[in-house]
This record gives structure tokens, C-alpha cells and sequence, in this order.
């Protein structure tokens, strides 16, 4: 009876378990699609604004911006890797980490002086786990990310990259490109002139002749000022949004993953469990016959 019993209390744990594993993956579910709207609303804004930044970097126009403008020769880089607070995700913050190493120890070696930002607890753990530690950590940011708690970091960046302390800032994250796909990528955002527009028809805005088909008012100087640096503290917040989308995504796909096998083994369980149980009914049947069959005798 104790197999029997074991096997029973043994299946009983998997079944509370599979019942954690259940609400983890709905509530996963529910706060994604909060998150997944947010993204989706910033994505067209995002898009439209990153492709007038990038035209005007290559428009040929005079006015210039040290936003737009790369650095002859980078001194000071810095690397934002962004991963979750949370575990439970599968592989998510493992994918981003694999991604910001090499480029981070590409940097040392083309740069020197490479300062690394982190925002979750589980990228600083797995960075001081391999021996890394970060300069600036960053723990408050959440599952919905606000845009003014982004706008205190992307401002220090562009008052260090205005200033001359600061000439490349790459950032590690997941990018959600769908519910079914998303990509750890690092992307160069500062010069903003590295990043990409978006390849369509409507998007080039250069006639035949390659002159602008921009018309600036009151003047172009002014536009800019205001348009590219907004261009950054987009991106960044976009960044952030990808992140947190793809965070709960990874962990409904675990937690319903864990779920499905909760219920597997069960049925092994409840199977291993039934034939223990007949087996031992067999043998108190064959004890009872062999009393019966003593006392005939």
C-alpha cells in the first residue's frame, strides 16, 4: 500500500501544481495583451518618426544635427541590455544575454572604454554569474514601462552624447515582431543615423533629381530640434515596450508548456497508480483464498 499511497500523494502535488502553472499562464495572458496594445499603438508613430529622421540623414540638406552625425573615432561606447525582473519565461532573458556578449566584448576590443547598463534582475544576475558587472542597473521597470521613467535615461544619453562623453549606444532586447515570432537583436541607436527606415514607396520622400521633398516651417533648424531628439526617446521607449511584450509572451508560452506537461504526467501517474492498486487487491485476494483454503484443511 505505501507504492500506492506515494503514488497517489505524488499526484495530487503535480495536480496543484498544474493548477499554479494554469493561473500563472492566465494572468501571462492578460497582462500581455495589455502590453501587446500599448506596443501596437507606439509601432505606427515609432515607424513614422524613425523613417523622417532617417530621410533627413540622407536627404543632402545643409542642416545638420550631432545627433545625426557620426563620430570620426568612438572613444566612449555604451551597451543597455534589458531583460525581465522576473524568471519563469523560458529561454527570454538566456536569448537576450547570448546576443549582448559578443557585442559587448566587440566593443572592448574596438572601443576600450565600454560601459554596460542593465535593466532586470534576472540580466544582472546572469551577468554577475559570468562575471560581469554592470556600471548602472536599472529595477523598476516593469511589466508597463512608462514613457517618463525612459525619458530620465534617454535625456542623460543625449546630454552625454551632445556633451562628448558618450559616441555609440547600442541596446540589447527582445524585438516583438509577432505573437508568434519575436528576436533577440542589438541595434545602434546613437548616431541616429545608423538606424533604418522603413522600405516602402510612401516612406522615400527624395524626388527623381535626389533633392528633399521636405518643406520646413518656420525653418529647418527648429524642426530638427525638435524631431530628432523626440526620435531617440521613441526608440528607446519602443524598445522598452518590445520588451515587456515579449516577456509575458515567453512566459504564457512556458507556464502553458509546464501546464500540458503537469497533465502527461498525471496520466502516467493515475496509470502507474491503477496498476499498483490492482496489483495489490490481486495479492489481498490471493492472501484471503490461501486462509480460506488453510482453514479447509
Amino acid at each position: 500500500m505505501a507504492n500506492a499511497r506515494a503514488l497517489d500523494k505524488r499526484r495530487k502535488s503535480v495536480r496543484n501544481i498544474r493548477k499554479i502553472t494554469r493561473t500563472m499562464e492566465l494572468i501571462a495572458t492578460a497582462r500581455f495583451k495589455k502590453a501587446m496594445d500599448r506596443a501596437t499603438a507606439a509601432t505606427s508613430y515609432t515607424r513614422r518618426i524613425t523613417q523622417l529622421v532617417s530621410d533627413l540623414a540622407q536627404s543632402g540638406l545643409e542642416v545638420k544635427h550631432p545627433l545625426l552625425e557620426p563620430r570620426e573615432e568612438v572613444k566612449n561606447a555604451t551597451l543597455l541590455v534589458l531583460t525581465a525582473n522576473r524568471g519563469l519565461c523560458g529561454g527570454y532573458n538566456g536569448g537576450v544575454i547570448r546576443q549582448a556578449m559578443p557585442r559587448f566584448d566587440e566593443l572592448n576590443k574596438s572601443v576600450g572604454g565600454t560601459r554596460l547598463e542593465v535593466s532586470g534582475k534576472r540580466g544582472i544576475n546572469a551577468l554577475k554569474f559570468r562575471g560581469v558587472t554592470a556600471e548602472e542597473e536599472f529595477m523598476h521597470f516593469d511589466d508597463q514601462p512608462r514613457f517618463d521613467e525612459v525619458d530620465v535615461i534617454a535625456s542623460r544619453y543625449l546630454d552625454e552624447y551632445t556633451a562628448g562623453h558618450l559616441d555609440r549606444l547600442d541596446v540589447a532586447y527582445t524585438q516583438f515582431i509577432s505573437i508568434g515570432k519575436q528576436v533577440s537583436v542589438v541595434e545602434t541607436l546613437l548616431p541616429l543615423g545608423g538606424i533604418e527606415g522603413v522600405d516602402d514607396e510612401e516612406g522615400k520622400k527624395q524626388s527623381s533629381s535626389g533633392e528633399s521633398m521636405y518643406e520646413f516651417l518656420p525653418s529647418a533648424e527648429s524642426i530638427l530640434e525638435e524631431v530628432v531628439p523626440t526620435s531617440f526617446k521613441v526608440k528607446l521607449f519602443k524598445c522598452f515596450l518590445d520588451t515587456a511584450v515579449s516577456e509575458q509572451i515567453a512566459r504564457m508560452v512556458a507556464m502553458k508548456s509546464a501546464t500540458e506537461n503537469a497533465g502527461d504526467m498525471i496520466k502516467q501517474l493515475s496509470m502507474t497508480y491503477n496498476r499498483a492498486r490492482q496489483s495489490q487487491i490481486t495479492g489481498e485476494i490471493m492472501e484471503i483464498i490461501g486462509g480460506v483454503e488453510a482453514l479447509k484443511s
